[in-house]
Parts: C-alpha cells; structure tokens; sequence
C-alpha cells in the first residue's frame, strides 16, 4: 500500500467522526483507533477540588490533622517505604528468624524484609545503616506501594 494514501486514509479519520478503521489489502493489514480527547480528563480534574469552594471548612480539617500529629508523637528516624504492591514476610521461610528485630542494628544492603509480588519473592534491603526503631507491619499481611514498613534511626 502506498504510504502517500496511508497518510490520506490517517488526514480522512482525524477530520470524521469515525474512532476506529481497520483495512486489508492482500497480506498489508491496517488498523487505526483514535485516541479519546485529551480534554475529557481535564474535565474530571477540574471537578475535584470541591472541597475549596467552601471557605470555611480548610480551617477545621486542618484543625484536627494538627492535632492527631501532636497526640501522636513521630519516632525519631528514616521511614523505610515499600517500593512494591505485596505481601510483606519478615523471613525467608514460616521457620526461619525474622531478617530485624527491633534494636536491631542493620547494616547499607541487609535485607529488612521479603515482599512477594506475582509469586516473585523481592528482597527490600537496607539503603542506609542504622538501628530498628519501629516494624510497621505484620508478618503476612498486605502492603501498598510506598507504605512505610520500618522507621530505622541513622547512625
């Protein structure tokens, strides 16, 4: 097929309402799909601030978020952060030790943990040395992406 028509057959699509055309000439197949407009999803952007209409209401959330920080005080340390969706395992195996223990102190590339991802088992390591303050998460659970799992003070 001629590129010259390909290219008239693409200026025909993009001027129609047609989304989707598909041809066949021999063995040559082309299939083209319109992408959806761009300005659909601004759309639904633009509808999301809703709670900035009202002027009065910013001052009471921020109220109580200051306060739940001040009731609860923040562990002094690094917050280590799943780099994957997963299932958290603090050992290798159900009979093994766990890789840290609180007051533990872990060294740049210890595993802190397994997460297991697609039945692949991902090792998260240590990016800095210090000591366990907190483990965030149980053994066997659940974990999002970037969920804080450690908060280890830096030597």
């Amino acid at each position: 097929m001629d590129l010259k028509l390909i290219k008239n057959i693409l200026d025909l699509i993009s001027e129609s309402d047609v989304n989707e055309v598909s041809i066949e000439e021999g063995d040559f197949k082309i299939k083209v799909k319109k992408q959806s407009d761009a300005a659909a999803p601004l759309h639904y952007q633009a509808t999301v601030p809703h709670p900035a209409a009202s002027p009065s209401q910013p001052a009471a959330p921020e109220a109580k978020p200051e306060a739940a920080k001040s009731a609860e005080p923040k562990p002094a340390g690094e917050v280590v952060k799943s780099p994957i969706v997963g299932t958290f395992y603090e050992a290798s195996s159900p009979d093994s030790d766990p890789f840290v223990s609180v007051g533990q102190r872990v060294e740049s590339g210890q595993t802190l943990c397994i997460i297991e991802a697609m039945k692949i088992m991902n090792e998260i390591e240590a990016e800095f040395s210090g000591t366990v303050e907190k483990v965030l998460v149980s053994n066997a659970s659940p974990v999002e992406f970037d969920q804080p799992l450690f908060i280890i003070k830096k030597d």
